[in-house]
């Protein structure tokens, strides 16, 4: 399977068994490949990003306004458009994956569904700013 940067995936729960670590959003119970993670490719064509999406849109609105009035910014949460509603893209917990761990591309009527330009610029800016401080060897915890 070609894994395209942009689209929505779902992971297979034997990543989250080999990882074992609490901290990851996990599938839920039984066979839900729920949540969905958003797909970002870096120059090491083995090793992707992985964002969690939730749909808990109220909840990640207030944590952006909080850390908006404390920071004047929030780059680790985009509330943005999939499928035709806001989601929460949580890049605070974006982590690492190889294609083996990769279930399925995430599809609307048998078609995958690419996520809105304007939002994916918004995530790769943020991801983008958080990478370049990481390499200049601030501190910053991801999973």
């Amino acid at each position: 399977m070609e894994i395209k940067e942009g689209y929505v995936y779902h992971i297979k729960s034997s990543y989250f068994d080999f990882i074992n670590d609490e901290k990851l959003m996990k599938n839920h119970e039984g066979n839900s490949t729920r949540p969905n993670y958003f797909c970002i490719k870096t120059e090491n064509n083995e090793i992707m990003w992985f964002i969690p999406m939730s749909s808990k849109v109220e909840k990640y609105k207030s944590i952006v306004k909080d850390k908006i009035s404390k920071y004047n910014k929030c780059d680790t949460i985009v509330i943005g458009n999939y499928r035709g509603r806001d989601h929460a893209f949580l890049i605070q917990n974006m982590f690492p994956i190889i294609s083996k761990y990769i279930d399925h591309i995430d599809t609307v009527k048998g078609k995958a569904i690419q996520v809105p330009s304007e939002t994916r610029r918004e995530i790769l800016d943020k991801v983008n700013k958080i990478f370049k401080l990481k390499s200049r060897r601030n501190k910053f915890n991801i999973p």
